[in-house]
């Protein structure tokens, strides 16, 4: 039976009720804003948003592997429990809920769901908050990475000719127009600009932004949204960001509306800071 990827409040609250079932709640906010409050039993993890792929060759994704197999292990989390992430509202966090359930899926764990609405959806619902941090006994992490989901530079790199391969551009729009490396600061990286042949949705046309409790759209709008830019649910699509975090957010919103992706997790902050890959960087106005 498939995980559910999306699940509302009340469902988690259901699930952590389940006494039979192995569950471990991860929340990816900031150390500062779990100490304040958290759902119960909520372990933090924010390398799951902070950690940066310095490049995706075999030894960059094994340093990645054993980075995070590390962390789970000393937090006693083996893989094969249900695991559920959040952040605090999916519009705010640059994806990072999402981010998180990627790289679990990546790591090998199959049973990975996402708090729909995140910790706002939770407070909203009035229910239980603590700052008690819970104390769980170290394991061991069993990696089964699952290169099925990630695209690499080498890939992309041989996709850029491809018009069977869309490459789908989902960064903010000064990002995909040149005029900022990245969402932290205009020159984080070395080059602006765009993966040549690259189609840009920018990530919060797939989300009801706007709303108290910002969601991902319906799966019909997501597909409408998506055939806008030529994407069906027959198209070959590697999504990037700026280190695959808004891209993670994306290729869930395409894996609820039937359209399979992969994600190029280094993103522009890989791609950049590499000059011997092509970037279009021509000034034009949308």
């Amino acid at each position: 039976m498939n995980t559910k990827l999306l699940i509302s409040p009340q469902e988690l609250t259901s699930l952590s009720a389940e006494k039979s079932l192995q569950s471990v709640i991860i929340d990816t906010r900031s150390p500062e804003d779990y100490a304040i409050s958290h759902i119960p039993q909520s372990l933090n993890i924010r390398d799951f948003f902070t950690y940066l792929l310095e490049n995706s060759s075999p030894a960059g994704l094994k340093e990645l592997q054993e980075y995070f197999a590390e962390i789970m292990s000393k937090l006693g989390i083996s893989g094969a429990e249900r695991l559920i992430v959040y952040e605090d509202a999916l519009n705010r966090g640059y994806g990072q809920s999402c981010r998180a359930a990627f790289l679990l899926k990546y790591l090998g764990c199959t049973q990975v769901s996402i708090l729909h609405g995140g910790y706002r959806a939770w407070l909203t619902e009035g229910l239980p908050t603590t700052d008690e941090v819970p104390l769980r006994e170290s394991s061991i992490f069993r990696l089964h990475p699952n290169a099925d989901i990630m695209v690499t530079t080498a890939e992309m790199l041989q996709a850029i000719d491809n018009p069977a391969i869309i490459k789908l551009d989902v960064r903010d729009r000064n990002e995909w127009l040149g005029l900022s490396s990245s969402p932290y600061h205009p020159d984080f990286c070395p080059r602006k600009g765009r993966i040549p042949n690259a189609v840009w949705l920018e990530w919060h046309h797939l989300m009801n932004s706007e709303s108290e409790i910002p969601t991902l759209r319906s799966p019909d709008e997501i597909r409408e949204i998506c055939q806008s830019v030529g994407i069906t649910s027959e198209s070959i699509v590697y999504i990037y960001c700026f280190k695959g975090s808004r891209a993670a957010n994306t290729l869930i919103a395409l894996e609820e509306a039937g359209i399979s992706a992969r994600n190029y997790f280094g993103s522009w902050n890989e791609w950049s800071r590499d000059f011997s890959l092509p970037i279009d960087n021509t000034c034009f106005r949308l």
